[in-house]
């Protein structure tokens, strides 16, 4: 993991600049308690599209950054230390749940196709460690049903990467105020697919975490041995869930297998 020295705020005010404009969020809901489609729903059909201004005083939130492209990571860098305290990066899954719980950021800016452990269910595991960072998902997907399983996780934010520049800061300070962002491009298709159908009984979330962890890492080409050392436990039980989750989705092959992890954004 890359931790990045402190630093130190200028001044109190915040400046005018492309990050401090005005930008789009939904409004008036607290993020992190999503348990259903229904619930989510019920909250996103109360919400609007509104405009803020940010604050003249604000703290600089801790930002933890979490994607596994160096490029990608030094832009956001760049982004962001004007305004927020980077505490550190990490290049996968793992690597963030353990330093969300060593660093306690106040942000996770992730993204969801990482390795050993995709930033969905990374996420899902800091919401069960009950670590209060909030989440913002930075990814190129714009596909809804990544949306949907994200704030399903307990996200703050979904901001898709060719807006970061525009969007970010914004989705920051919504999330310090516990509320939730979701990019005005995809946000009103998110509210429809949430209020036409709950999630399919098939998709990732009818796995237990275990299960979509074997699936994961099985479908980046991990052997058994692997994967048992990565999880810390016997090669037998990988192969028990490995099994059990082919039943569950009614895959026979490999080739089945890291199809539906491609096609449901396990793996990217």
């Amino acid at each position: 993991m890359t931790e990045f020295a402190p630093t130190r705020s200028r001044s109190n005010i915040t400046r005018r600049t492309p990050g401090n404009e005005r930008g789009p969020a939904i409004s008036g809901l607290k993020s992190g308690n999503f348990t259903s489609f229904v619930e989510t729903a019920t909250m996103l059909s109360s919400a609007s599209v509104y405009l803020e201004r940010a604050s003249p005083i604000m703290k600089r939130p801790r930002v933890l950054l979490a994607d596994d492209h160096k490029i990608v990571v030094e832009g956001l860098t760049t982004l962001l230390s004007p305004h927020c305290d980077l505490v550190g990066a990490v290049q996968d899954g793992r690597a963030l749940v353990e330093a969300v719980k060593r660093l306690k950021p106040d942000i996770a800016v992730v993204d969801i196709s990482m390795p050993l452990l995709n930033g969905i269910d990374a996420a899902l595991q800091i919401k069960k460690a009950r670590v209060p960072t909030r989440i913002i998902f930075l990814t190129m997907h714009p596909d809804v049903t990544y949306v949907t399983r994200a704030l399903e996780a307990g996200a703050s934010g979904f901001v898709l990467k060719h807006s970061a520049s525009s969007e970010l800061l914004a989705a920051i300070r919504e999330a310090v105020k516990g509320r939730l962002y979701v990019t005005p491009m995809i946000a009103k298709e998110v509210l429809q697919r949430i209020m036409q159908k709950p999630a399919t009984v098939n998709g990732p979330s009818a796995l237990t975490s275990r299960q979509r962890e074997v699936l994961q890492l099985t479908a980046e080409g991990r052997s058994a041995k692997e994967i048992a050392s990565l999880l810390k436990i016997s090669p037998r039980t990988v192969e028990f869930h490995k099994l059990k989750l082919m039943e569950k989705l009614n895959l026979h092959t490999q080739a089945q297998l890291i199809h539906y992890a491609i096609k449901h954004g396990v793996i990217g």
